[in-house]
């Protein structure tokens, strides 16, 4: 907009003032009215409204004379701070061009600090600063002006705003925020090395003047840090710096405004500077020479002594190691490092002896762990010390030589025979004499003792392998003067064996034979126990006693392996004759020297079923082994019918024979039913008991003969020959073991075979000479007929089929044959072949063919004599 400006520096100093205040200011409505003379021959500058009230804001009008006409106008609007005046400090000025002076307008402003900071004369426009202004606190403040008729209170003119701006002045010093400043280096740094920074700052305006200009510098501490002026940095002025020396430095920065000027306000700060450590000090011993001394009775582990090397350095820098670096120290000694207190522990690694070396000596040396390479050059980080240690003498117990191996003695020995003798020596340079004794808690029954003064030890009782074979003993050693100082010796002594004890039967044998026994057949094989123990093992050897009275019923076989087999001799035994024979058994070892012993076994005669399973072996088995007959059977139970009828109608009440069934709730009473009472049936105690028992022998006896009569299919399979023998024997190799008769009589058929073999009784087979022909059967001859090659055959084929099959399991495996072979070497028993009917047939020779054939005999000949009971 057109306005007059200045011609004299006075107007422009105003001019530059005005257009700073009125930066923002709106423009359209107000204008600053300078309170300074214009020079001579300037227009004034001031707003003149056409017609009655002021224009509206931001419509100039040119006046003559190039003057703009504008709504407002004032003075001033820059204030000072910290003004220090007894009058309010005038602001400046507001005029509308309305106002004619007659006081007709009232003038008022609104805003910060309006009314309390601000006053304004409302008649005038004049506006004054009543309060010392702060521009640190407030740099500006904004306030409306309003024009109003007095009288009607109508705004004359729109508000417009306008500001109120505090002028700075050097009135804050510059001041450090960031106090306490603590700061570090570490020792021996470069010069130059930065330390740490610092930054005052200074509250006054920056934009205007010098006065938050700030400089630095040091008062304090200059010979040793150096500050940037600018920046604040504090640098380190020397290279020397040693913490041993001084290890914290007090330095004193101040900061200046006004750039550091003359007249400039300052503040200061105290920066603690720290020197950090670095390992640049060697470990040293204070004395090159220490001495400790230990007695000789000190066990490894025990410590010696203590002993530091000094460092000047400080933490990480003064842990530090020992070790020992002579030969005979690494031997007997052992260093190591306390890490608490870095000292080194000198500790026992092997027992002193007095008697042996009176004094050590150990060369220590201390080394730093950690070694800065930056300060290699100022000598080696290690240091070394001589540690003297002198061994006390004490009185020490005797030291045992006890022999290297177990001493021995024969259990036959004497009492008095010497075992063996210990020896100990004192170790002590005085040689006292010694005594010995035997710890009795581990010798309780008194069988050792020893001589006080030899040491030798000798049996103070019988001794007995087979109750202690081993003895463990204490043997004490002390000085003959001084009984406290004892030494113990573990000993063993191991008794020796000798032959002193007879074998044995290993139980008291029973044995059991059965009435149809064959001759050959294996009773029992015994064994027999020796308590004693001979080097070369046991070896027994077996006889029957030759006087025995029933030596020649059985037969003693010794099978060479420490057991021995008992047979019998005879054909058959009779238990109603005798029912147990004792057979005495002579036994003898193999010495030296040789001992015998003779034992009974028991014998008992037993009855036994048609597999050779024993019955019974009871004498008077007898007297029950007979059966009832059916008819005897029948007899039994009408007996038990007629009793227990006769029971009923001993307690039936009578009833009429046209009476309807009843259950015991009527009866009939002349020629009607009449209600009677219940009541229980029962028996008499008599016939009760008859009945139980009657039928409790019935179920037995029906059980019996039902057991009696099956069939031969249910009770025996006769396809089979199944021979039963409890004994393991003595592995593939004992041969002896048991009775190979037994099994090769089965096989043994030449006599009955005959010349052509045939099965008819025509043609010499089974005929009535058939049961002396059998009982030769266990005399085994070998028949040149008979022909294996095809059983042969057959199982080495299934051997080499089982070898080569891959799932077959890798070890011995049972395996199961279902093959019959040919024929048969005995002649068939069934009636289809034979010429003659059955009438004819004699099968009385059956009873001859032995146990197996009882049940068959049995049958055919009832068979037999129920046809001869119809014919007659």
């Amino acid at each position: 907009m057109p306005v007059a400006r200045p011609k004299t520096p006075a107007h422009a100093a105003c001019w530059s003032v005005m257009a700073k205040g009125l930066q923002g200011f709106p423009w359209t409505v107000l204008l600053l009215f300078w309170a300074v003379p214009p020079p001579p021959g300037a227009r004034a500058v001031h707003a003149e409204v056409g017609g009655p009230g002021l224009g509206q804001p931001g419509d100039p009008v040119l006046l003559a004379g190039g003057r703009v006409k504008r709504g407002w106008v004032w003075n001033q609007f820059f204030v000072v701070e910290e003004y220090t005046g007894t009058e309010p400090l005038y602001v400046g000025k507001i005029h509308s061009d309305s106002d004619e002076g007659d006081g007709s307008i009232k003038y008022t402003i609104s805003g910060e600090g309006a009314g309390t900071i601000f006053l304004i004369d409302e008649v005038t426009g004049d506006i004054h600063a009543t309060e010392r202004l702060d521009r640190e606190q407030k740099t500006f403040y904004t306030l409306r002006a309003q024009a109003r008729d007095r009288q009607t209170d109508r705004l004359l003119e729109p508000e417009s705003e306008f500001i109120i701006k505090v002028q700075d002045i050097n009135d804050s010093e510059p001041r450090f925020l960031g106090g306490p400043y603590i700061g570090s280096v570490a020792e021996l740094s470069p010069v130059g090395t930065s330390v740490m920074q610092v930054m005052a700052s200074d509250a006054d305006d920056p934009t205007y003047g010098s006065s938050a200009r700030v400089v630095y510098s040091v008062l304090e501490g200059e010979q040793h840090f150096t500050v940037d002026s600018k920046t604040g940095v504090i640098r380190t002025a020397v290279a020397d710096l040693d913490r041993e020396t001084q290890d914290r430095y007090e330095v004193v920065i101040r900061a200046t405004d006004m750039a550091g000027q003359l007249g400039g306000l300052s503040g200061s700060t105290t920066v603690t500077i720290v020197v950090t450590d670095v390992n640049d000090n060697p470990p040293r011993f204070p004395q090159k020479l220490y001495q400790f001394s230990v007695v000789e009775t000190a066990p490894v582990g025990t410590a010696v002594g203590r002993v530091k090397a000094e460092d000047s350095d400080v933490g990480a820098n003064t842990d530090m190691t020992y070790r020992v670096k002579d030969e005979e120290g690494v031997e007997m000694f052992k260093v190591t490092t306390d890490s608490d207190t870095q000292e080194a522990v000198i500790t026992v690694q092997k027992p002193l002896d007095y008697e042996s070396k009176k004094v050590h000596t150990v060369v220590v040396e201390a080394l730093n762990k950690f070694v800065d390479p930056r300060f290699v050059d100022l000598g080696t980080f290690r240091d070394q010390t001589i540690v003297r240690v002198s061994v006390l003498d004490v009185d020490e117990p005797p030291e045992f030589r006890p022999p290297s191996d177990p001493m021995e003695v024969q259990e036959d020995a004497h009492v008095g025979s010497v075992v063996g003798v210990v020896t100990a020596l004192d170790p002590d340079t005085a040689n006292h004499p010694l005594r010995y004794a035997i710890d009795r808690s581990t010798d309780a029954e008194r069988i050792f003792d020893i001589d006080a003064d030899t040491g030798a030890i000798v049996t103070g009782k019988v001794l007995d392998r087979e109750t202690a074979g081993w003895h463990n003993i204490t043997v004490l050693a002390m000085e003959a003067e001084n009984h406290s100082q004892v030494s113990r010796a573990s000993l063993r002594i191991r008794i020796l064996d000798v032959n002193d004890n007879p074998p044995e039967l290993a139980t008291p044998y029973e044995a059991a034979v059965c009435e149809d026994a064959k001759p050959g057949q294996l009773i029992q094989t015994i064994s027999v126990v020796d308590r004693d123990e001979p080097q070369g093992g046991h070896r027994f050897y077996f006889t029957l006693v030759p006087e025995a009275s029933h030596s020649h019923h059985f037969s003693l076989l010794d099978v060479k392996d420490n057991t021995a087999a008992v047979h019998t001799q005879r054909v058959g035994f009779n238990r109603q004759e005798q029912d147990v024979y004792l057979l005495p058994i002579l036994v003898v070892d193999s010495g030296p020297p040789a001992l015998s012993s003779t034992g009974t076994l028991t014998i008992r005669v037993c009855g036994c079923d048609s597999s050779g399973a024993i019955q019974s072996c009871n004498s008077t088995a007898y007297v029950m082994s007979a059966t009832l007959s059916p008819g005897a059977l029948i007899a039994l139970l009408v007996c038990v019918l007629i009793l227990v009828e006769s029971s009923r109608l001993s307690v039936q009440p009578c009833v009429h024979p046209s009476a309807p069934p009843v259950s015991g709730h009527a009866a009939w009473k002349g020629s009607s039913w009449s209600a009677l009472e219940p009541r229980p049936i029962s028996l008499p105690p008599s016939n009760t008991t008859q009945l139980l028992l009657m039928l409790v022998l019935l179920i037995l006896t029906l059980k019996r003969h039902h057991k009696s009569h099956l069939t031969p299919e249910e009770d025996e399979d006769m396809r089979d020959n199944v021979i039963k023998y409890n004994d393991e024997g003595g592995g593939e190799q004992d041969t002896e073991a048991y009775d190979m008769s037994a099994l090769r009589s089965l096989y043994d058929f030449s006599e009955i075979k005959g010349g052509d073999g045939g099965g008819g009784p025509g043609e010499g087979g089974l005929g009535g000479n058939l049961a002396s022909e059998l009982h030769a059967l266990p005399q085994w001859v070998q028949n040149p007929d008979l022909d294996f090659s095809l059983f042969r055959d057959y199982i080495c084929k299934k051997v080499e089929q089982a070898d080569e099959d891959v799932s077959v399991p890798p070890y011995d495996s049972f395996q199961t044959y279902a093959f019959e072979g040919s024929d048969s070497p005995v002649p068939s028993l069934s009636s289809l072949g034979t010429w003659s009917s059955g009438s004819e047939q004699d099968f009385s020779y059956l009873g001859g063919w032995g146990p197996r054939f009882r049940q068959l005999a049995a049958l055919y000949a009832g068979r037999k004599g129920e046809e001869e009971g119809e014919e007659s």
